[in-house]
């Protein structure tokens, strides 16, 4: 079984709390040196770690929102001397006798970081811009320690700048497409409407319109092959009701585990916590359609505690979906 990485910033912070220990163990102070050793990592490491945390500024006015932080940190010259630039000093002394719990105040948690950097790529996808690219690559250091360089397109996107080009001068697209909810792979001539980013990545929302004027969606995930094509194509009247159509979705009431939590993330476009105890939290789900399929998925990733309490006809969905499944692969093995 293979470990996630620690992100970077984390790792690194995450040792501070050791050093303080240490510093409060010695009043008089700890040679830089002497400290790098005890924790193992280079000293100029630790003196950047330690001058971040020192250098962050205190919110006078906010103590009331636990924001403040008094002075924890003294550096000073081998003699002792207080008149000496951080950056050169040799020795290291805490001044607060609770340094640790200092810690944290002044800094983003690893899952707001991630948000952060989740969309500031995104909207680099859409408009890519220097600037953005170069906020990118500081926060992918600080999360991973590896310069980014210029954000690319991960491989599940890379339809999307052929599409968002097609869309913008109304020319066909011929994709090569593996199903979602259906079995196989299949070449598919579209009209790219609409692109759109949900939870499951990016996805367009094509035409054209069936017998009944329903449009059809894609993930850009799916798509194995997209070539533009010179054939044009003109949008057909009442569009905006056709794309609100196929954006519509059904409430569906749910009760999860706490650990599958993320399913409904993953197939919801939005979750409701309707009650929560410390088994299993109730929600309620808006789920695009096909309504059945998506519960389905939904159900088989979440575990055997999740089920469906509304709409009743659902709460099969996810044997339906398992049966059908082995029957495919009992078959096509």
């Amino acid at each position: 079984m293979t470990s996630k990485a620690t992100p970077r910033y984390a790792a690194r912070f995450g040792r501070l709390p050791a050093v303080f220990e240490l510093l409060l163990a010695h009043p008089d102070g700890v040679p830089l040196a002497t400290l790098a050793a005890e924790v193992g990592v280079p000293p100029a490491e630790l003196r950047e770690d330690l001058l971040a945390f020192y250098t962050a500024d205190p919110i006078e006015n906010d103590r009331m929102l636990g924001l403040w932080r008094p002075p924890v940190l003294e550096f000073l010259g081998p003699d002792g001397d207080t008149d000496i630039e951080p950056g050169e000093a040799e020795v290291v002394r805490a001044v607060n006798d609770r340094p640790t719990e200092e810690l944290g105040v002044e800094y983003v948690d690893a899952s707001e970081l991630a948000l952060v950097h989740t969309a500031a790529v995104a909207l680099h996808d859409v408009d890519p811009d220097p600037d953005l690219a170069a906020a990118i690559d500081v926060l992918t250091e600080t999360m991973v320690g590896t310069p980014a360089g210029h954000p690319q397109l991960p491989a599940w996107n890379e339809p999307l700048r052929p599409l968002q080009e097609a869309q913008r001068h109304r020319r066909a697209v011929r994709i090569v497409y593996s199903r979602t909810w259906q079995h196989g792979v299949a070449p598919r001539t579209i009209h790219p409407y609409r692109l759109v980013q949900t939870r499951r990545g990016w996805e367009v929302d094509a035409g054209p319109p069936d017998s009944a004027g329903r449009l059809r969606t894609y993930l850009l995930s799916g798509i194995r092959e997209v070539d533009s094509l010179e054939e044009t194509f003109e949008p057909p009247e009442g569009l905006a009701t056709m794309l609100d159509a196929q954006r519509a979705t059904t409430p569906v009431r749910m009760v999860l585990p706490h650990s599958s939590r993320w399913a409904a993330d993953m197939y919801a476009e939005t979750v409701t916590v309707l009650r929560a105890d410390e088994d299993d939290v109730e929600v309620s789900l808006e789920l695009l359609p096909p309504l059945a399929d998506r519960v389905g998925m939904l159900l088989l990733a979440a575990g055997s505690g999740a089920f469906v309490l509304d709409p009743p006809d659902l709460a099969n969905a996810g044997a339906v979906l398992a049966e059908e499944l082995l029957v495919h692969h009992g078959t096509h093995s």
